[in-house]
C-alpha cells in the first residue's frame, strides 16, 4: 500500500521494456529475464509500432509464459511514452527497467531486491558489463559508488537504465518526462530530489550492449540532452549546467575508455 490508496503486489517486480526495432536481440533479452532465480516478476513489453517482427517474437514467447505482457501502441510515440505506458500497467511493489538490447545475469533480481530490503532504500542501481553488438566484452571493471545524490548525478554518469530498480511504496507516483531522448536521466534526477540518494550494488548484474542503432549511441546527442535537462527541466544556471556537463563528459570518457 502507498500514499493515495494504490496497492502494489508485495514482492512482485514489474519490468519495463520499450520495444522498437528490437527483433535482433529481444528474444535473448526476454530469455535473460526468464532465467532469473527470482521468479516473482512480470515483464511489460511495450511495442512502439516497431516495423520489424519484434511483436511476433514477443507474442510467441508470451503464449508460453503468462508473466510476459505485450502491448502495442497505436502510434510511434517514443521511449518515454512506452515506458510510461508500462509504468501505468505495472502491478508490482518494485519497478525495474530493462532496455530491449540489454541482458541480466541470473541473480540480478534476487540480489537487488535483497540489497534494497537490507538498505531500506527506494532507488538502487548496479554495475554493468559493456559488450559490443555481438556480445563480446568491451569493459567489465566499471565500479559504481556506494550511493549518489542529486548533486552527484548532475556531474556523473553512473546509473545505467537497465540496472535501475525502484521500490514504489517508498516513492510518490511518477511518470517519465515526455522527451525523445534522455528521459531516463531526467527521471533519476526527479526521483533523487525526493529520495536524497540512490544506492549502488557493486556487482556486475547487467550486460549493457553498445550498438550502432542504440538511442544512447550518439554521444553528442547525449551531451546536448544532459545540458538541456539541467537547464530546462532542472532550471539550473546555464554556466553551472555547462560545468556539470563537462564533468559528466569526463566521467563518461573514463568509464568507456580508461
Amino acid at each position: 500500500m502507498r500514499e493515495g490508496g494504490q496497492t502494489y503486489q508485495q514482492g512482485l517486480v514489474s519490468i519495463v521494456t520499450p520495444v522498437y526495432k528490437a527483433a535482433r536481440y529481444i528474444e535473448e533479452t526476454i530469455r535473460s529475464v526468464q532465467a532469473q532465480t527470482y521468479k516473482d516478476w512480470e515483464l511489460l513489453l511495450i511495442d512502439d509500432c516497431s516495423p520489424d517482427n519484434s511483436g511476433e517474437i514477443i507474442e510467441r514467447l508470451a503464449q508460453a509464459d503468462a508473466r510476459i505482457r505485450y502491448h502495442r501502441l497505436e502510434q510511434n510515440s517514443g521511449a518515454a511514452v512506452a515506458r510510461n505506458t508500462a509504468i501505468g500497467m505495472a502491478r508490482g511493489e518494485y519497478l525495474a527497467f530493462l532496455d530491449s538490447d540489454d541482458l541480466w545475469e541470473p541473480e540480478k533480481l534476487s540480489r537487488q531486491t535483497r540489497f534494497m530490503q537490507e538498505k531500506g532504500c527506494a532507488f538502487s542501481y548496479t554495475r554493468i558489463r559493456m559488450t559490443d553488438a555481438e556480445g563480446n566484452t568491451l569493459k567489465d571493471d566499471i565500479h559504481v559508488p556506494e550511493k549518489i545524490s542529486y548533486q552527484g548525478l548532475l556531474r556523473q554518469t553512473v546509473i545505467a537504465t537497465s540496472t535501475v530498480m525502484l521500490n514504489r511504496t517508498k516513492l510518490p507516483d511518477f511518470r517519465m518526462p515526455l522527451r525523445r531522448g534522455g528521459q531516463d536521466y531526467a527521471t533519476w534526477l526527479q526521483i533523487l530530489r525526493e529520495t536524497g540518494y540512490a544506492y549502488g550494488l557493486n556487482e556486475t548484474l547487467t550486460v549493457y550492449r553498445t550498438s550502432s542503432d542504440s538511442l544512447s549511441s550518439n554521444k553528442l546527442d547525449s551531451v546536448r540532452q544532459v545540458f538541456e535537462i539541467q537547464t530546462q527541466d532542472e532550471h539550473i544556471n546555464p554556466l553551472s549546467a555547462a560545468l556539470n556537463t563537462l564533468c559528466f563528459c569526463w566521467y563518461a570518457f573514463k568509464k568507456h575508455y580508461m
